[in-house]
């Protein structure tokens, strides 16, 4: 209901302006700000003082924005919804709202958080991506929680979203792990389907070993091109080790993620773009438009380029101008495809662009029972065609910052061969890396240097051997997490089982919210003590704020007590101007069921800059808010004599907890426990 009135309150701002000015605006140019205190109104419009200035552009005359306020405040007529328009300070137009017919609506209306499509189709979102050579660590629960929570908030809102987990299968990560066992661990297929310890973990073992191998004697790393090639080719023991090594390893990977409610519809795998022609069909069309060339002289020699007089990206401080260069190869001189160029066919496919589909087979099963299909080139369901993968309007990529440039080539290539301009909307979503604080690095077992115990951050590399494990992290935050739980008394008397549940709940909450309340750009230094706190911005006091808002209605109906709110909007308004000595405060009332209602703006502001920490601390802060109500006297619900202010605490508790619950879902994915 909000956001029809706030729409109908900027069409007619647009309207009077036409009307006194002869100025068109359109309704993305008429902003509206929140005053400080809800005394002030509710919503405030600057737009006299832009006004203003195109006056003054168009006719060089000074204007006085707050005599246009009031010029355009009486052009404005009734709204239903709104109380009163007043012109305020040097030109803001404020609208107080209804309280009464407000917050009798949005009470009563479906808590939905639906906002208009981005783009009229099926979005597609691209996250995790893990290579399959080696267990996933601490970076790759970031890109995962921020793909995840970008799919939930989409979904929220309303757009019609499918996830895909990209799985490069054929590129040199793989090809490492393949070249450790072949020629490290002179290891045969059977030998490594023999592999009784925990595969994942002993990849990632064996990886830094290949790294030291290559070090030790140069030649060693002709053995990874030879390897390389031999997978691409997709026949062989190489082949058939390389897909064991990256199909186990993936459900290694699917079972971590899903320990965070993290979850995918179809895995592509970079195999299969190139068995099925997918490149060739790509390279074919990108050579017809003239989008790339061979070069015949130079350093690229050999190598077909895209054509791309401008770069988009700057190299970052610790990338060469070289490096920056060899992302618009997309064939080397070898023949053999970059990651750009399987990325740009890929991306084609997913559009509906390519005129060609994948075969597909049930790879995994979550405990939900929601199947996870994988591509194939050779194996098909009988009804693989019918399953309705790709043919998106957009999609939107999580992929680390590392990867800005390749990725801005990506959908260059990508419009070179389509005109449909929803892709404009597709983006690369960015991100920064994970460090650890030198305390939680020593609380995962790392010795440390004397110089690295004095740094603010600890960072990793996997290609050492150097890392966290995201499934050791996880273990290591619900050990704590248990640990505070078992020694509650409030949970004295129940169950082991129900304890590691809520325990699991509250490590998952605090975890997600932790790599989500920074935005993407910035370095995230993990520290156990701060992400675990139940007190301050973190995922745990998120859910205690909604495990107190069910609280209060598990005591109601254990005491016997209505939950039922028949008011009117005369009575609600009444009692939400209300303000008398017993601490009874209606205008504060008024703010937090008002910022409870702005859920949806916080959503379509991180929908709209695909930042997900806006809603982080909006959430933050209605839990924080909450709390503060919580905390007050007056409003305690068990001890209201009066009816008509019991009914208003029980609707303003019950929509608050409501608005909470919608967030903790979007950003955490967790169902709130029964008690903290």
């Amino acid at each position: 209901m909000l956001l029809t009135l706030h729409r109908t309150i900027k069409t007619q701002l647009q309207a009077a302006v036409k009307k006194s000015f002869e100025i068109e605006l359109a309704l993305a140019d008429i902003t509206a700000e929140y005053p400080p205190k809800t005394e002030l109104g509710d919503l405030a419009f600057p737009i006299a003082f832009e006004i203003a200035k195109r006056l003054k552009a168009a006719t060089g005359t000074k204007q006085n924005p707050r005599q246009l306020a009031d010029k355009l405040r009486s052009e404005l007529q009734a709204i239903d919804g709104v109380a009163r328009i007043e012109t305020a300070g040097a030109g803001y137009i404020n609208f107080f709202l209804d309280r009464g017919r407000v917050f009798n609506t949005v009470f009563n209306a479906e808590k939905s958080l639906k906002l208009d499509e981005i783009t009229g189709g099926k979005l597609i979102v691209e996250h995790t991506s893990i290579n399959p050579n080696k267990a996933a660590h601490i970076g790759h629960l970031r890109n995962a929680v921020l793909g995840d929570t970008i799919v939930r908030m989409l979904q929220a809102s309303g757009e019609t979203v499918e996830t895909h987990n990209y799985i490069d299968n054929t590129g040199v990560q793989v090809t490492d792990v393949v070249v450790g066992f072949k020629y490290i661990e002179n290891k045969t297929l059977t030998d490594i389907e023999a592999i009784t310890e925990r595969f994942d973990y002993y990849c990632w073992d064996l990886y830094a070993q290949v790294g030291k191998f290559y070090e030790e004697n140069p030649d060693n790393k002709k053995l990874r091109a030879q390897t390389l090639h031999e997978i691409e080719q997709g026949e062989g023991e190489t082949a058939l080790i390389a897909e064991h090594v990256s199909n186990r390893i993936l459900k290694a990977h699917l079972d971590t993620m899903w320990r965070l409610g993290i979850a995918y519809d179809v895995l592509p795998r970079e195999s299969d773009v190139l068995h099925l022609n997918f490149w060739q069909t790509a390279f074919e069309k990108l050579k017809e438009q003239g989008g790339i060339y061979f070069e015949t002289e130079g350093k690229n020699k050999g190598c077909w380029v895209m054509r791309a007089e401008d770069k988009t990206e700057t190299p970052a401080e610790d990338e060469t101008e070289s490096q920056y260069e060899a992302d618009k190869i997309l064939v080397r001189s070898n023949g053999t495809v970059t990651y750009t160029g399987k990325d740009i066919a890929y991306h084609l496919w997913k559009l509906g662009q390519l005129g060609l589909d994948f075969h597909y087979r049930p790879f995994y099963t979550y405990s939900n029972g929601k199947p996870v299909w994988i591509t194939t080139a050779k194996e098909a369901t009988e009804n693989g065609k019918d399953l309705g993968f790709g043919n998106g309007v957009a999609y939107f990529n999580v992929i680390d910052v590392g990867q800005s440039y390749p990725q801005a080539y990506v959908k260059l290539g990508v419009k070179l061969l389509s005109t449909d301009d929803r892709i404009d909307r597709s983006a690369h979503l960015a991100y920064e890396k994970v460090v650890l604080t030198p305390a939680s690095a020593k609380e995962l077992g790392y010795e440390l240097s004397e110089a690295d115990s004095k740094r603010t951050q600890v960072s990793m590399s996997g290609r050492k051997g150097l890392g966290v494990k995201a499934d050791d992290l996880i273990d290591k935050l619900e050990e704590k997490v248990f640990a505070k739980v078992n020694s509650d008394d409030r949970y004295s008397e129940v169950s082991l089982a129900e304890r590691k549940d809520i325990s699991h709940r509250i490590a998952v909450s605090a975890l997600r919210y932790f790599l989500l309340k920074y935005t993407r750009s910035s370095v995230i230094a993990f520290d156990f003590e701060e992400a675990q706190a139940f007190e301050g911005e973190t995922g745990a006091y998120l859910l205690y704020a909604v495990v107190r808002g069910n609280s209060i209605f598990r005591k109601l109906r254990e005491q016997g007590k209505s939950t039922e709110v028949n008011l009117t909007s005369e009575e609600i308004n009444n009692l939400l101007s209300l303000k008398e000595n017993s601490g009874w405060d209606g205008d504060y009332l008024w703010g937090l069921i008002y910022f409870a209602s702005r859920l949806p703006d916080s959503l379509r502001l991180s929908i709209s800059s695909l930042e997900p920490t806006h809603l982080a601390k909006y959430s933050y802060h209605l839990a924080s808010s909450f709390s503060n109500f919580y905390n007050k006297n007056a409003y305690k619900l068990i001890e209201q004599k009066d009816n008509t202010r019991y009914q208003l605490l029980v609707a303003l508790v019950g929509y608050v907890r409501c608005q909470l619950e919608q967030a903790l879902r979007i950003l955490t994915g967790v169902e709130p426990v029964e008690k903290m």
